[in-house]
């Protein structure tokens, strides 16, 4: 099937200190298109016919490569090396205790706000149907141990599939948890609130936090509480109610911890949209699943003049559980020599 998804590069733009960044095109004989830039690894635009063949953006973004060294919202970012939170912005591995930076209260979120991954000018490999992505870093940057490599490699099909294919290196036991931190509104990345969008999760347990979001350490049932969305629920139904776990969090912010996890790709999660002609369903080889309903995007302008702000999007940020890295009980995100990272995720359309 790869002879019928064209492959293209174009410039989009400089970095403020010079450096020239690409944008690579992915498009299927379907209508649907991917496009994405060495700029943070990042998926810039995924149109996606609806079921009577006209297309619209489905994720939010920005138009230059000036918006994405801002992002404070992370659009469409790949997070490295670490997504998500570690507590107290410290970890220890093999005996010794690496800090990390400080930068959500007294926690670490997502490695760091400038300088992580999502931010890196990382190489770039065409491919037949795919574009790969690969990005370097020293022993203790950023604070994490290792001289580490990660790829990422964006593969279009036919079927209207984006798959991400993700292989981590690291010459000293680390931490390798990344993600895509890709927002979707499926009615386009303009349309506004996501609350009317159905979300089905095969999860029947999440885990629940603590003040500043970090996990508890267990492994609570969805059942009897608005975080069960093992069958179809609209995601505003129950997203304002008085419940202290989304009283933390102004809203969906959790893990979800997929159901009958064996490393093996599985079908984790639906979403539509009444109106929209289109359904996403989600697939992962990882343990979890973080759905965030976009509960704190800043109001700003995005993509084509759009308006943006509070829950214009939402997540599903497939990972290893946050901060693991300090719960012995989790599923350990620690690579390293003798364990490479390897994840698939893939985001397909009906």
């Amino acid at each position: 099937m790869s002879d019928r998804i064209s492959v293209s590069k174009k410039s989009f733009g400089r970095t403020r200190d010079g450096r020239e960044v690409s944008l690579y095109t992915l498009e299927n004989s379907r209508g649907m298109r991917a496009e994405v830039t060495n700029y943070g690894a990042i998926l810039v635009r995924l149109l996606v016919p609806d079921d009577r063949g006209e297309t619209a953006d489905v994720v939010l973004g920005y138009d230059t490569l000036e918006g994405y060294e801002r992002n404070g919202s992370f659009f469409g970012a790949t997070i490295g090396p670490s997504a998500n939170r570690i507590a107290g912005a410290k970890f220890t591995i093999d005996g010794t205790e690496y800090a990390v930076d400080v930068n959500d209260g007294p926690n670490n979120l997502h490695s760091h706000m400038e300088l992580g991954y999502h931010k890196k000018i990382w190489d770039a490999q065409e491919g037949e149907n795919s574009v790969t992505f690969t990005v370097r870093d020293a022993d203790g940057d950023l604070g994490f141990p290792g001289n580490k490599m990660l790829q990422l490699t964006y593969v279009l099909d036919e079927d209207n599939g984006l798959t991400l294919r993700y292989h981590g290196e690291s010459d000293r036991n680390t931490v390798l948890n990344p993600t895509n931190h890709t927002y979707f509104n499926l009615k386009g990345h303009g349309a506004g609130n996501i609350e009317d969008h159905e979300l089905t999760l095969k999860a029947s347990r999440y885990t629940p936090v603590l003040p500043g979001a970090i996990p508890t350490g267990e492994l609570a049932p969805v059942a009897g509480t608005p975080m069960d969305f093992t069958v179809s629920k609209r995601i505003g139904k129950e997203i304002g109610t008085d419940w202290e776990q989304l009283k933390l969090t102004s809203g969906y912010d959790h893990n979800w911890v997929v159901e009958d996890w064996d490393g093996q790709l599985r079908h984790i999660a639906t979403v539509t949209a009444p109106g929209s002609g289109r359904t996403l369903l989600a697939y992962s080889t990882l343990p979890g699943v973080q759905f965030y309903a976009g509960n704190n995007i800043a109001p700003e302008e995005g993509k084509e003049h759009a308006r943006y702000g509070k829950r214009s999007g939402l997540c599903l940020e497939t990972q290893y559980f946050p901060n693991s890295v300090n719960q012995p009980d989790f599923p350990s995100c620690v690579f390293g020599p003798g364990r490479e990272y390897d994840s698939v995720t893939v985001y397909r359309f009906r």
